[in-house]
């Protein structure tokens, strides 16, 4: 009889053979394993868009590996990757490596994977069903040689889709979510929607930070309340969740993120960069014991 051959243009999981294949097993134990190399998995999640998620997630990862934390970041927007274009990685691709995908190298401790470095035009747009994005992501987790990482900080697109779901069912074990918002009410109710998912899928929830929490008037000092300031901090003590602080506005976050340049990196003093150094300690904190200390090679 002859042995039935693999259609490898057909993702796994949407694959009539899908629980009886010897390639399915050996992606599984891929898996497992890439997954095994990674210590502590975060998700940065919003309940709606344009809060600054992928700004927080791509400066959080940053900050990290700037403590000499080994870090890798997974943008998980399928339909709107930002995080290539934030962390300078535009125009490059990601290479293959034997049966695995090696991510691109941003700087010193830090690893990055993103649809934006497949090498599709950045004007298509993207077109998949669920099935469609279940596979793509677990092929960036399992497919990626990540290493061995400290932190895995996912990306997910706004909401409490796909996606998200996807990522949280892939992992397993996830040390849990960090929900970006900003103070006004609208961004409130949705982020609400981010704690309860997490509470549904019981994951952890680390927190919720306040982005755009006011910003500090660059001629005169004094300090203006754009979206009004202290919702964050509300919605976490009625939700029961921590509250991880307020990052406020600082005209140098855009100009840096749309230069590819992590706004943490540079060499200025401002009180939103105060902000970051002070979120990434409280994130350390809150998963202690469970950190160790950075392994430093000399």
């Amino acid at each position: 009889m002859e042995k039935e051959r693999c259609d490898v243009s057909v993702p796994c999981d949407t694959c009539d053979g899908s629980g009886k294949c010897k390639n399915e097993d050996e992606k599984k134990r891929r898996l497992e394993h890439r997954l095994f190399q990674i210590r502590h998995k975060i998700l940065v999640m919003s309940g709606k868009g344009g809060v600054g998620k992928s700004t927080v997630a791509t400066n959080l990862a940053a900050a990290m590996a700037l403590r000499e934390y080994r870090v890798g970041i997974l943008d998980a927007d399928l339909h709107g990757p930002n995080v290539a274009r934030m962390l300078g990685l535009e125009g490059q691709s990601l290479t293959a490596s034997g049966d695995s995908v090696d991510p691109i190298e941003v700087s010193k401790n830090l690893k990055a994977v993103s649809m934006a470095l497949l090498g599709y035009d950045p004007d298509q747009a993207i077109i998949w069903r669920g099935p469609l994005k279940h596979a793509a992501i677990k092929q960036f987790i399992g497919d990626v040689n990540w290493g061995d990482l400290d932190f895995l900080f996912i990306d997910l697109p706004p909401g409490t889709g796909d996606e998200a779901l996807s990522v949280a069912n892939i992992l397993k074990q996830v040390d849990g979510t960090v929900i970006v918002t900003t103070p006004q009410d609208v961004a409130l109710l949705d982020a609400r929607k981010a704690v309860s998912f997490s509470k549904l899928l019981n994951v952890p929830v680390l927190g919720i930070i306040e982005n755009m929490s006011g910003m500090v008037c660059p001629h005169c000092g004094g300090r203006i309340d754009l979206f009004k300031v202290g919702g964050g901090e509300k919605a976490a003590a009625e939700l029961g969740v921590p509250f991880l602080g307020r990052i406020p506005m600082d005209p140098r976050i855009v100009e840096l993120c749309d230069s590819g340049k992590p706004f943490v990196a540079e060499d200025i003093d401002s009180e939103a960069k105060t902000a970051f150094v002070a979120l990434t300690q409280k994130l350390v904190d809150a998963l202690a014991p469970a950190v160790e200390a950075p392994a430093v090679v000399h």
